[in-house]
């Protein structure tokens, strides 16, 4: 008889906080905006975050060596052409779907990820990023009560 192991969805025990950040920039400008404000070093990754084969997300980078945390910037919006097929009217216009890889907090256009010890930061890191003029709000997500906080392991 051989003995059966599962894994379960607890299993992978994260800590790391997640802020919402609301503006109408672009994920480049949003960059350029977060680097000035905080010292820090986003950069692009190589890979965006693909949670299927035709929704990704593009994602931006920065591991703080001296405080020994990983940033991540994250779209929360992808938008996905589809094309119709039919003989009507606007047979030959494309569609576009939006997905959100939050979808609970579909009003956030980005997500900031941060992994770190320092309870400290998160609370500082808001009131820095709400001196940014082009950034309207942001503020902490409770990440035990999402229900897609799998697709924020990556």
């Amino acid at each position: 008889m051989m003995a059966i192991h599962k894994i379960t969805d607890d299993f992978y025990e994260d800590s790391f906080t997640l802020l919402a950040l609301h503006s109408s920039m672009e994920d480049y400008a949003i960059v350029y905006a977060l680097n000035s404000c905080l010292k820090s070093n986003f950069k692009r990754a190589s890979k965006d975050l693909d949670l299927t084969e035709d929704i990704s997300f593009p994602i931006f980078e920065w591991r703080d060596e001296q405080n020994d945390s990983y940033w991540t910037l994250i779209t929360n919006t992808s938008i996905q052409e589809e094309s119709l097929v039919g003989s009507d009217l606007f047979a030959n216009e494309p569609s576009y779907t939006k997905n959100h890889l939050v979808p609970e907090y579909k009003e956030a256009d980005y997500l900031l990820k941060i992994e770190h010890d320092d309870d400290s930061i998160e609370e500082r890191t808001v009131k820095q990023l709400q001196t940014i003029p082009k950034i309207i709000t942001a503020y902490i997500l409770e990440v035990d009560y999402l229900k897609s906080k799998n697709n924020l392991i990556f």
